[in-house]
């Protein structure tokens, strides 16, 4: 008897538990709003994540595991809608700028990481990079084996929530440029961002210091 109840006991333990993640939607963070994941949904996160067998192959999994969460995400908010970039938008309900994604991205990110399913990264505050006139921000992870990462603390705040004032343009309230990083720790970083495909698609995971020097994936 005691066999079979262990045997429950360690099959209930290890079902990841349903959670919620607040999505920001509708450009600026102007709407958000609940999504739940089941512990099915969770589960294959989880098992896809535990395939990789080094840094390379979980941002490889890791792309494909958030387009999967936001390709749930979209059957319960009106994301589903939302297209590659903002010139396909238009004014669609569920349009996602890049401020919307790069939340949105980043409380993914910490969902994963709270359940103990990024072995090989960590996940830190959202990077900005601004060329010109235009401003683009994006989702960040840090490779854990990289010496000087691992000396440097990881803020936890949030990405902004209202990065537009009420004319939606200025970047009012957005954080703060990063400082130049030095090249070991840009090298141990990665842009994680959702913003570049359509709802659903995997996110594009490239170098934190290719993307900060303006590159698209399809360069």
């Amino acid at each position: 008897m005691r066999f079979w109840a262990c045997l429950l006991w360690l099959a209930a333990s290890s079902a990841p538990a349903a959670q919620s993640v607040q999505f920001c939607y509708d450009y600026g963070c102007r709407v958000e709003d609940w999504v739940h994941y089941d512990d099915a949904q969770l589960g294959a996160v989880r098992d896809r994540l535990g395939e990789a067998a080094d840094a390379a192959g979980e941002r490889e999994r890791l792309a494909l595991a958030l387009g999967s969460l936001y390709r749930w995400a979209g059957e319960q908010l009106p994301i589903h809608a939302d297209k590659g970039g903002d010139l396909a938008d238009g004014e669609v309900e569920g349009r996602m700028d890049c401020i919307d994604h790069a939340t949105s991205t980043t409380r993914l990110l910490r969902m994963i990481e709270a359940q103990g399913w990024l072995r090989h990264h960590r996940v830190i505050e959202p990077a900005r990079r601004s060329m010109l006139i235009v401003q683009h921000f994006s989702a960040v992870i840090e490779q854990r084996d990289a010496p000087v990462a691992r000396r440097l603390p990881v803020a936890q705040a949030d990405p902004c929530a209202h990065c537009y004032d009420e004319a939606g343009w200025t970047m009012a309230g957005a954080p703060a440029p990063a400082a130049p990083l030095p090249d070991p720790l840009i090298e141990a970083r990665w842009a994680v961002d959702t913003w570049f495909r359509d709802n659903g698609a995997p996110a594009v995971v490239m170098p934190l210091a290719t993307w900060l020097a303006g590159a698209y994936p399809d360069d």
